[in-house]
């Protein structure tokens, strides 16, 4: 509110303070309420004359200021957040280079023919048949005029599927230190931003960089993070951007140009969510499986992985790849490298077979807790638990062999009985039998010696249920459902909201399952209940050696029964 005195009565009387060369406005002062105001201000305008009644002016005044800057802060914020994200997509810190046209360019790494990866396939063990897939893909590119002769083309694509850890990323190096090409490597997910077109920009300009230095090679690893099915069933919702970026390889990598000395290599450990027009011929016409090595070639990786560590003169390399089944490429380069940290703890000059044991034990069960507080009760229950595993496990003729047995805390685990199981391309029915008999032994050993039953033999349940839902549905081993196997090889029933049988042979199944893991465990509990006498014999040595290897088992069991028959 603004107030103006009129001329004629400025510096005089209580305004005389007030200059008459000062037009005003004379005072300020705020209003709550407009109407409020005009109520107030007609009731002392009552009182007064019609000369001296007050004039009230309304003006609507703008402050373009304020409006300029309200309109133009989100425009400053977006352009700021622009730079922003231009600014990190370079990798740089400064200001120099940023072009937003670079944005749709592909970040692949590059490595030329002097600059290329320092492996070899002297360097991948274990792999033999998988580097003969490979390694005529590099003679293709050395010298394909030796093919082309006989009108042989050059392959379009490999793709390289196995489980974590198998090697396929290593693969793909030592192709690259082998080729010594043009060597582009690439994530899947790189492609892939949160911008529309960038994707398939992204596959034109690194085909486009390929071609140009042909012969070449384009690696993409984890293919499957661009790769996967159009049209899933998981999908809620297509994914535009995703599919578009698929559909711009899969013309690069089989259009109308033929005569591109390019070759693609991808790998994933999820060839089963892959789009089938990826997988065709002509596109990825080699499928190279790399597989989880046996102990022949686990011997093979020791061997490389042990080549820059001190080792003591009694290590074995055959233990080792014995006592490690399952065990990928990583996994046993992590054992090499915790064995060497486990010595170099212990002050040690060289690394030692027991190191290497103390880093398997560590590597699969967890770090050892000997702190945990454990009550005499607990550690009683624990003991009998693991001795009835070693009992029946040592008694069952097919059951994996026992190679030691602690009641040491490790990780999450109270106990544990470690296993050399030998490795089988297929199982009978007798021998899945025995192993859940095996699986069995520790909650049978509770039950038989308290005559209660705890919550230690958690993961036991979840082994042997999945085991035994893989006889009934997948492999045939029940009378009851015949020879029917519900096993999804494409993955296509996993991803849907129905299973592939019917409510009644569902409930058949669940049935089928639970007697044969209730003839499983009266099975266990007859074992024990023959082997008593030595199951408190094992338990005891539990208690007083903490740890119990497979010579103490035979000096108490005697030697191990054997299978009457092998496959």
């Amino acid at each position: 509110m603004e107030v103006y005195i009129k001329p004629e009565f400025l510096g005089k009387g209580y305004f005389e303070q007030i200059k008459t060369e000062n037009q005003g406005p004379h005072y300020r002062f705020n209003i709550g309420s407009v109407e409020v105001f005009e109520n107030q201000l007609a009731q002392l305008q009552e009182k007064k004359a019609p000369e001296d009644q007050v004039e009230v002016l309304y003006l609507r005044r703008t402050n373009w200021f304020r409006e300029l800057f309200i309109w133009t802060l989100p425009i400053l914020l977006v352009i700021g957040l622009w730079f922003l994200l231009l600014r990190r997509s370079s990798g740089g810190g400064g200001m120099g280079g940023i072009n937003p046209f670079d944005f749709g360019k592909s970040r692949a790494t590059e490595f030329d023919g002097l600059h290329h990866p320092q492996v070899t396939f002297k360097d991948v063990a274990g792999l033999e048949e998988a580097k003969e897939e490979v390694r005529e893909i590099v003679e293709f590119l050395k010298n394909p005029g030796y093919y082309t002769r006989l009108g042989a083309r050059i392959p379009r694509g490999v793709i390289l599927v196995g489980p974590p850890g198998t090697g396929k990323t290593l693969m793909a190096r030592a192709v690259a230190g082998e080729a010594k090409v043009p060597f582009f490597s690439i994530s899947g997910s790189e492609f892939v931003e949160m911008f529309v077109g960038v994707g398939a920009s992204r596959v034109r300009d690194l085909f486009r960089k390929a071609k140009d230095r042909a012969p070449s090679i384009i690696f993409i690893d984890e293919i499957d993070a661009i790769g996967r099915a159009r049209g899933a069933a998981f999908s809620m919702r297509t994914n535009d951007e995703r599919e578009s970026t698929l559909n711009q390889l899969l013309t690069e990598m089989d259009g109308f140009d033929k005569d591109t000395n390019v070759i693609v290599v991808a790998a994933t450990n999820r060839a089963d969510i892959l789009d089938r027009a990826l997988l065709r011929p002509g596109r990825f016409d080699r499928h190279v499986y790399l597989e989880l090595p046996n102990v022949q070639e686990r011997k093979a990786i020791f061997e490389v992985h042990l080549r820059p560590l001190h080792l003591s003169n009694d290590l074995d390399v055959e233990i080792l790849a014995a006592q490690t089944p399952g065990f990928s490429g990583a996994d046993i380069a992590n054992i090499c490298n915790e064995a060497a940290l486990i010595a170099a703890r212990r002050g040690r000059d060289s690394v030692y077979m027991q190191d290497f044991y103390d880093a398997t034990d560590r590597i699969i069960a967890g770090l050892e807790k000997k702190s945990k507080i454990i009550s005499p009760a607990e550690r009683k229950i624990i003991a009998y638990h693991e001795a009835g595993h070693a009992v029946v496990s040592w008694r069952l003729p097919h059951a994996d062999r026992l190679l030691k047995v602690t009641i040491v805390p490790r990780g999450k685990s109270l106990g544990a009985a470690w296993y050399l199981p030998e490795e089988h391309q297929i199982y009978t029915r007798e021998q899945f039998l025995d192993r859940l008999c095996a699986g069995l032994g520790g909650r049978a050993a509770e039950d038989l010696v308290f005559g209660e039953v705890t919550s230690g033999a958690l993961d036991d349940l979840e082994k042997i249920t999945k085991q035994a839902y893989t006889m009934v549905a997948f492999y045939g081993l029940n009378e009851k459902l015949g020879n029917i196997s519900y096993y999804d090889s494409t993955g296509e029933f996993e991803q849907s909201f129905q299973k592939p049988y019917s409510e009644a042979t569902a409930q058949l199944i669940d049935s089928e399952v639970r007697l044969l893991i209730e003839e499983a465990y009266l099975q266990t509990k007859e074992i024990l209940s023959l082997n008593r006498q030595e199951l408190e014999q094992v338990a005891a040595l539990l208690l007083e050696k903490e740890v119990v290897v497979s010579s103490d088992l035979e000096r108490i069991l005697g030697k191990k029964n054997k299978p009457s028959f092998t496959l």
